[in-house]
């Protein structure tokens, strides 16, 4: 039963991930959200995987691959991040609308 629930909960955080890519404006907070909610939701997935197998072999696969996403995803994220600066990509800002004097 557990298994279920970090299966469930690792497809909602990947469902809001995936809003976040499409809500969200430029590339820095997509990116962000993106990649904190991919992450979140494939280790809760993933242990929910491997809650639900038991300790095998197969389980042994899982956790391999859950170590590689958890060392791979943020250097990802990160050259992403460094590539879209180093082409001169500013981060979004509110635009104000500035009409003579204070409020």
């Amino acid at each position: 039963m557990i298994a279920y629930l970090f299966i469930f909960l690792g497809l909602v955080f990947i469902f809001f991930g995936t809003l976040g890519i499409i809500r969200f404006p430029d590339i820095y907070t997509r990116l962000q959200t993106s990649s904190k909610c991919d992450t979140a939701g494939a280790v809760a997935l993933l242990v929910g995987l491997i809650l639900k197998e038991g300790l095998d072999s197969f389980s042994l696969r899982i956790l391999i691959i859950l170590v590689f996403l958890l060392l791979t995803n943020p250097v990802a994220s990160h050259a992403i991040a460094r590539s879209a600066a180093i082409r001169g990509i500013k981060p979004w800002r509110k635009k104000r609308n500035v009409k003579g004097g204070a409020d």
